[in-house]
């Protein structure tokens, strides 16, 4: 028999997942889990959007094969999206497909546009498939340091200065994930002149856009010019509470979205039709629901901030996303983030994502999530005081 697989020599084994089974372990034995973890929102899918999926779904002549670019009605939606919102124009059938989430977009772009031996330059720490997703596809990846958009730029520079041959694209996410860093407009300009200069393409994730907590974050195709190099990446996933529905989209420069397209031509036929009219609903209905959304999340940000530093643990605060980026707490030592993030669970049984599985740079830090209820989160912050009380170092 041979080897393993090319492609899955590769991949690390999924740091995700030795965190789920152990947390699946502990609750088989009856323990209460507050899972902090995995960013899978946990507020309902507003009614008005379940209306509309459940009144689609009982037409007879939906349920068949749908466009692998997405229904007109829906890449219309996303196009009235971005006037509102960024007052960007869009043509809904050049420069705008359908995904099955931003997951399935990007990963799918990056199978597009890479040749074995291409290089990305991609931030650390990031969402693992900023980097997974390229490599699958036969590419090199220069992590960059990204502890700010400044200094992730920066690195940007100098790695293309150094880079043979020279890169074929950068990754860029903000609000970031995993560390809730946010850029302005400024930024977005700064790099579509870099990337301009070096002829690079830009590949932008903006899963994020709608959770903000002090300005509306921007988009890179405000930038005059970025529609020459960029596509940009988004979902319904985090806005809507629609995860598990699989709807995303992918907008920008005309040649990347060909190039995506045809890759999906080949792979899938669009996601389930209702759920594309859901999704257009959701677009242009009311929008009163993303404000509650963001008070939620803000709320309970500012619960856990607090909560956990009396707690003992100093978490700084996220100016956007579903999360927070902190560093392991000081009276654990030197562990790292998948040991830290373990006995956390082990003996608080508060469930966090190790660092470690966004990049090497994220392995003294941990994700934590803002997907349980406020009484839920000042229950960890009890159950962590008592864990860091018991020791002066793990």
């Amino acid at each position: 028999m041979r080897g393993e697989f090319h492609k899955i020599r590769r991949l690390p084994p999924y740091v995700f997942e030795q965190v789920n089974r152990r947390k699946a372990e502990l609750r088989a034995e009856g323990a209460d889990i507050i899972d902090l973890g995995m960013g899978n929102p946990d507020l309902p899918t507003p009614p008005h959007i379940i209306e509309k999926l459940a009144e689609t779904a009982r037409k007879p002549d939906v349920h068949g094969y749908s466009a692998s670019r997405g229904i007109p009605g829906l890449r219309r939606a996303l196009v009235g999206y971005y006037k509102r919102r960024f007052d960007v124009t869009l043509d809904k059938d050049r420069e705008v497909v359908v995904t099955l989430g931003s997951k399935e977009g990007f990963a799918n772009l990056a199978q597009a546009i890479t040749a074995p031996g291409d290089i990305i330059l991609a931030p650390d720490p990031s969402y693992p498939l900023h980097h997974f997703g390229f490599i699958m596809a036969g590419a090199a990846i220069r992590a960059i340091p990204a502890e700010t958009s400044v200094a992730y730029l920066r690195g940007v520079e100098k790695a293309i200065r150094y880079a043979v041959p020279s890169p074929t694209a950068m990754v860029l996410c903000y609000p970031s994930n995993p560390t809730a860093e946010v850029c302005d407009l400024d930024f977005y300009k700064d790099a579509v002149a870099l990337a301009k200069k070096h002829d690079i393409y830009i590949l932008s994730d903006l899963a994020y856009n709608e959770i903000y907590f002090d300005e509306p974050t921007p988009s890179i195709l405000q930038v005059d010019g970025a529609r020459d190099i960029a596509v940009e990446t988004t979902t319904m996933s985090k806005t809507y509470s629609m995860a598990g529905w699989r709807i995303g989209f992918a907008a920008g420069n005309e040649r990347l979205i060909a190039a995506l397209a045809r890759v999906k031509s080949y792979l899938d036929y669009g996601a389930y039709t209702p759920i594309q009219v859901a999704a257009c609903a959701a677009l242009d209905g009311p929008q009163d629901c993303v404000d509650e959304v963001r008070d939620i999340y803000r709320s309970r940000r500012d619960i856990l901030v607090e909560s956990f530093k009396r707690a003992g643990w100093d978490v700084p605060v996220p100016r956007a996303s579903m999360f927070a980026w902190a560093p392991v707490p000081e009276q654990c030592g030197d562990i790292k983030s998948l040991e830290f993030s373990l006995q956390l669970m082990e003996e608080a049984h508060v469930a966090v994502a190790p660092g470690g599985a966004f990049g090497e740079l994220g392995d003294r830090h941990v994700r934590i999530a803002l997907v349980e209820n406020e009484q839920r989160i000042r229950q960890a912050a009890r159950n962590i005081k008592k864990f860091l009380s018991s020791r002066s170092a793990c």
